[in-house]
C-alpha cells in the first residue's frame, strides 16, 4: 500500500514513511492510494470474532507488509487486551431502543474513543523508531481528549519527547489534569492563550517549517496522521457485524469537530460495509453542518460549550474528504486549501456537494438541547451520558427509523465532564478506580503565547540540550 498526499505534490510513501510524516511536506494529509474491500464473505465471517482478530483484518491491507503480520497481529492483540481496556468487549453496544443503540469507546486507560487509535500508533512508533534508531518529537494540540490519550501511549518511552498544546481554560478539569498530572520527563504540556483552531494552526505552521521540522524530528498524533483514522476504523466494523451487517444496513451518529471519526465511517463504508448514512453531529460550532447545507466551508468564530472536544471551526480531516469529493486531484485542493489560507473558505462544486448529500447528513445541537437529551435519557433509560453523546443522540434522530440499526457513537466516560453531566441530570458521575487520586496529583504545564515562534524555540531549546 502507498500513500499520497490530498494536495498531489509530496512525495508518495509507504505506511512507515506516512505514519513519521504524519502531515505531508506539501502541507496536504496522507491517504492510501486506493481503499481496500472486503467481501461480504469476509466481513460476514467476523461474527464472534474478538475485536484484536477483526482489527487485524482491517487493518492488515493498509500496513501493505511494512510490518510482519506476526508481529503486527501481537501488536494489536496487545493493544486491545483487557489490560488495556476494561471492557471484555473492548467497544460494547448498549441497546436504548427497538432500534437504537450506543456504541461506547470510552473503556480505554483515558476514558475516551481517541484510546482505540492512540495506544496503537504508539506501538507503532516504538517498532519504527527500534527500526530505524532514531528519537522521534511529537508535537500535537488538542480540544481535550487526543492530548491524555497520546501521552498516555507515550510516556517514559526514552526515544520519544511529546508536547500537547491544549487551549488554556477550554478543557475541563478532568480533561487537564489527565495530562498534566503525567510527569514523566519526556512529558511537555502546553497551555496556549487561544481556542484548539489556534493550537492546531501553530502544530500545521510548525510542521511547514521543513527545516525546523528536519531539525527536531517532528512527527504528529493528531488525526493528520493517517493510522490514527485507520485504527478507528475497526469499532464500525464490529459493532455493524454484532448487529447483522453484513446482511442488515446500520447508519451512524457521528459527535465530530475535526472531522476525523467520522471520516473513518466512510472508509469502513469505502471498504465495503453497508453503512446507509452518516450523520455530522455538530454543536454551535457548526462549520461541517454549514457546509453541508450550502457548499460554502466557511471558517467561524468558535464558541465555547459544554461539550469542548468540538469546538473547532477548521476541521483537518475534511480535507481529505474533499480529496475523495474532488475525484481524488491533488491540483483542486491544492487550490482550495490555498483560498481558505487567504480567504477562510471553500465553494464546493454542485457535483462535490451532491456526492457529500448522498452519504452524510449534519445536524447542529446547541447547550440547551443537549442538556435536555442528557436529562431525558437518564431519566428515561437510567443512563449516564456526556455532552458529546448527547449531541450524537439528538443528531441520530434525522435518520428515518427504517430497517437500518442506528448507532451513536459514545466518545467519552461522562466523568471528563462532570460538571456539564450533573448540572443536566443531578448527577455526578464518578471517577473509575484507576483514576481515583487525580485532583490530588500534581500538575506540571507551562503557558505560551499563541506564537510559532516562541512554541518553536520551546521545542529546538529541549531538544539541543
Amino acid at each position: 500500500m502507498k500513500y499520497v498526499s490530498t494536495r498531489g505534490q509530496a512525495e508518495t510513501l509507504d505506511f512507515e514513511g506516512a505514519t513519521l510524516a504524519g502531515l505531508a511536506r506539501d502541507g496536504g494529509l496522507y491517504v492510501p492510494d486506493s481503499i481496500p474491500a472486503l467481501s461480504s464473505d469476509v466481513i460476514r465471517a467476523m461474527r464472534g470474532q474478538s475485536y484484536a482478530d477483526v482489527a487485524f483484518t482491517v487493518i492488515q491491507p493498509f500496513v501493505g507488509g511494512v510490518i510482519d503480520d506476526s508481529v503486527l497481529k501481537a501488536m494489536i492483540e496487545e493493544t486491545y487486551s483487557e489490560t488495556v481496556f476494561r471492557h471484555a468487549a473492548v467497544a460494547p453496544l448498549v441497546q436504548l431502543g427497538s432500534n437504537d443503540w450506543l456504541l461506547e469507546l470510552f473503556h480505554g486507560p483515558t476514558l475516551a474513543f481517541k484510546d482505540f487509535a492512540l495506544q496503537l500508533l504508539g506501538r507503532f512508533f516504538d517498532h519504527f523508531i527500534a527500526k530505524r534508531g532514531k528519537t522521534l518529537t511529537i508535537l500535537g494540540a488538542t480540544s481535550g481528549d487526543t492530548g491524555s490519550a497520546a501521552i498516555e501511549a507515550c510516556r517514559g518511552r526514552n526515544n520519544i519527547t511529546i508536547y500537547m498544546l491544549h487551549p488554556k481554560d477550554r478543557v475541563s478539569d478532568v480533561q487537564r489534569r489527565q495530562m498534566t498530572t503525567i510527569l514523566e520527563p519526556n512529558v511537555v504540556n502546553v497551555a496556549i492563550d487561544g481556542t484548539f483552531d489556534d493550537c492546531q494552526a501553530l502544530v500545521k505552521a510548525s510542521f511547514n517549517d521543513l527545516a525546523f521540522r528536519d531539525e527536531v524530528g517532528l512527527t504528529a498524533v493528531n488525526s493528520i496522521n493517517w493510522a490514527r483514522v485507520m485504527a478507528q476504523i475497526v469499532y464500525y466494523f464490529t459493532s455493524a457485524v454484532a448487529l447483522g451487517a453484513p446482511d442488515r444496513k446500520i447508519s451512524y451518529s457521528v459527535p465530530t469537530g475535526n472531522f476525523g471519526d467520522i471520516y473513518a465511517g466512510y472508509l469502513a463504508r469505502a471498504m465495503g460495509l453497508p453503512i446507509e448514512r452518516l450523520v455530522i453531529a455538530t454543536n454551535s460550532n457548526d462549520i461541517l453542518a454549514r457546509t453541508l447545507q450550502t457548499g460554502l466551508y466557511a471558517r467561524g468564530d468558535v464558541h465555547a460549550t459544554i461539550s469542548p472536544s468540538m469546538d473547532i471551526q477548521v476541521s483537518s480531516n475534511f480535507e481529505r474528504m474533499m480529496f475523495d469529493l474532488s475525484e481524488r486531484k491533488g491540483a483542486v485542493i491544492n487550490a482550495y486549501m490555498q483560498d481558505f489560507a487567504a480567504h477562510g473558505q471553500i465553494q464546493l462544486s454542485a457535483t462535490e456537494l451532491e456526492k457529500a448529500r448522498s452519504i452524510f447528513l449534519a445536524q447542529q445541537v446547541d447547550d440547551a438541547t443537549t442538556k435536555t437529551v442528557m436529562a431525558q435519557l437518564c431519566a428515561k433509560n437510567g443512563y449516564i451520558a456526556d455532552p458529546h453523546t448527547a449531541v450524537g443522540l439528538k443528531a441520530a434522530q434525522a435518520l428515518p427509523y427504517g430497517q437500518a440499526a442506528r448507532v451513536t457513537l459514545s466518545t467519552a466516560h461522562p466523568v471528563k465532564f462532570g460538571a456539564a453531566v450533573q448540572d443536566a441530570t443531578g448527577v455526578a458521575p464518578q471517577l473509575p478506580t484507576h483514576l481515583q487520586d487525580l485532583y490530588e496529583r500534581e500538575e506540571r504545564f507551562m503557558n505560551l503565547p499563541n506564537s510559532c515562534d516562541d512554541l518553536k524555540a520551546l521545542v529546538a531549546g529541549r531538544a539541543s540540550a
